[in-house]
């Protein structure tokens, strides 16, 4: 394993097959690349890479942001051509009678074979947009190891960058707004392209690209007010240095229902509960303690007293441990619009957690949402699930810093996951109901979240993560691997898991394949 900081050498042991170096034909591809005067060199870099391409059909505007353009960029090749940047040309203007369209910046280097393998990529799954990996840097070069299609990321973070063509019959069907200024295109090109869904990555860099400085607040403006202009009730927001969506829920705020399966432990209990009652800035909700067959007299007493809220509920289930089981059996007995399943080993740590798992779940395009959960200590525990990490399913950069960024910064934004923990989560009831709830049969203690969340997917509800909602999971930094019976249950339900979700242990859309399944860490496999 390679730390992504040793992404140098780790290339160099690496090296990628090229395409054939025979010219192909294909679709058209036209590309727009804005610059300043002051950046003619770096354009003539990338002018240099595109001669240099395997796939000929291409064609480049240089569209200069200042002053008279020189009348083309040097040379003699009929497919470049410069003129002046025009604001008031819209996305289909820029686009001309190509097939593919795509924004470049000044010093964007392609692989020889990217133009080649975008355009293949796009006819092969009819997409409508086509994206590949990239490196950055000057001396220090980083990769930027992206994840298969995920648009609430892309919208915020822009991350598909170089390479990217997106297809001209998809911008067709767009407003023909004008693009203002380069970055306004930009942002509008990202904008379109979050309601794409037929979206093909290939992992693979083919671009090398500048270090580029963004201007956050002219990008939350310029995004919260397309977002306007769409009727989204999305708004971007900077928060702590980064840009996100903040999403509103409805009024009146639905009804949500906290379900806590718990026996004994009157420690965690009475955190738990008080945390949900007392410290929880959220105007509608009840409290349903499931509860396996506690003796302890202090947990009896404490219910008689929770009993007097007309907020809480204490249903007894009398079984052989389940946690599915007693998660469908509070769920049967919620009355809210939108289900938190919530351990009693949690801690609240911030009054506004449960607005911020609300105002994901009431989405129409998401199916379970997951908070940030730390250990006691303030290390991360949970910051979302890859599917295959560690065998079948881990938690990624687990016990690492709460303030860790992950890679492309993906720890600091609301980012769709292929799972999360039942630690906490939340989903809508009718969204709950319609994939049937948590598998008691075959995944009675372990797998079952995930299961939930990738049968939720399946049915095309995506699972979101926000590092907005952040909570202690103070119990679980000291759980063992069972032994003995337990150990041989896991098994049993680890090997129904892999048998079920085989495709995509093999591959999390949300976890670059060049990133390693053995550790923990973000580390080149």
């Amino acid at each position: 394993m390679s730390p992504l900081a040793r992404y140098p050498a780790w290339k160099a042991r690496r090296p990628f097959r090229s395409a054939p170096a025979e010219p192909t034909s294909g679709a058209p591809i036209r590309l727009v690349l804005p610059a300043p005067f002051a950046r003619a060199d770096a354009v003539a870099r990338s002018v240099a890479s595109l001669r240099a391409q395997t796939h000929r059909n291409w064609s480049l505007l240089v569209a200069w942001t200042d002053g008279d353009p020189p009348t083309k960029p040097a040379g003699p090749d009929p497919r470049l051509s410069s003129g002046n940047w025009n604001p008031a040309a819209t996305l289909r203007d820029l686009c001309g009678d190509a097939a593919l369209f795509g924004l470049l910046r000044p010093g964007d280097v392609l692989a020889p074979e990217a133009l080649s393998l975008l355009a293949h990529g796009v006819a092969a799954e009819a997409a409508e947009m086509v994206y590949a990996d990239e490196e950055t840097g000057g001396r220090t070069i980083r990769p930027r190891l992206k994840p298969d299609w995920s648009p609430d990321f892309a919208l915020v973070t822009g991350y598909p960058g170089a390479p990217a063509l997106v297809a001209t019959s998809f911008l067709s069907a767009l407003p023909a707004e004008p693009v203002g200024s380069p970055e306004d295109a930009a942002l509008a090109l990202d904008l379109a392209t979050g309601a794409a869904t037929r979206v093909v990555h290939i992992p693979r860099i083919l671009c090398r690209r500048e270090p580029f400085a963004v201007d956050l607040s002219a990008r939350a403006s310029r995004l919260d007010w397309q977002l306007s202009a769409v009727g989204s009730p999305a708004r971007a927001v900077l928060r702590h240095g980064c840009l996100d969506l903040h999403w509103p829920h409805p009024k009146p705020a639905p009804l949500v229902s906290v379900i806590v399966p718990s026996r004994d432990r009157l420690d965690l209990i009475a955190r738990v509960t008080e945390g949900v009652l007392e410290r929880t800035d959220y105007p509608a909700l009840e409290l349903v303690i499931v509860d396996n067959g506690s003796t302890e007299p202090t947990v009896l007493a404490l219910y008689e007293r929770l009993r007097a809220d007309p907020r809480v509920r204490i249903e007894p289930h009398p079984h052989p441990f389940n946690f599915s089981a007693m998660v469908n059996a509070g769920a049967a007995r919620a009355r809210g619009d939108i289900l938190v399943l919530l351990n009693n080993d949690v801690a609240v740590l911030r009054p506004d957690w449960l607005d911020v798992l609300v105002a994901q779940a009431v989405r129409p395009e998401v199916g379970a949402v997951g908070a940030k959960l730390l250990y006691e200590d303030g290390r991360l525990q949970h910051a979302g699930v890859v599917v295959g990490l560690g065998g079948e399913a881990g938690h990624i950069l687990r016990r690492r810093p709460a303030d860790t960024p992950g890679h492309l910064d993906r720890l600091r934004v609301a980012h769709e996951v292929s799972g999360v923990t039942a630690a906490c989560l939340a989903v809508a009831r009718e969204k709950y109901c319609a994939v049937g709830g948590f598998d008691a049969e075959t995944f009675p203690i372990d797998f079952n979240d995930i299961d939930f969340c990738l049968r939720l997917g399946a049915r095309g509800w995506k699972t979101m993560w926000t590092p907005h909602a952040v909570l202690s999971h103070l119990e679980s930094v000291s759980r063992g691997r069972p032994v003995g019976a337990a150990r041989a249950r896991f098994e049993r339900e680890a090997a129904a898991f892999t048998e079920r979700w085989r495709a995509v242990i093999r591959h999390d859309p949300f976890y670059h394949p060049a990133l390693s399944l053995t550790t923990f860490g973000e580390e080149l496999e």
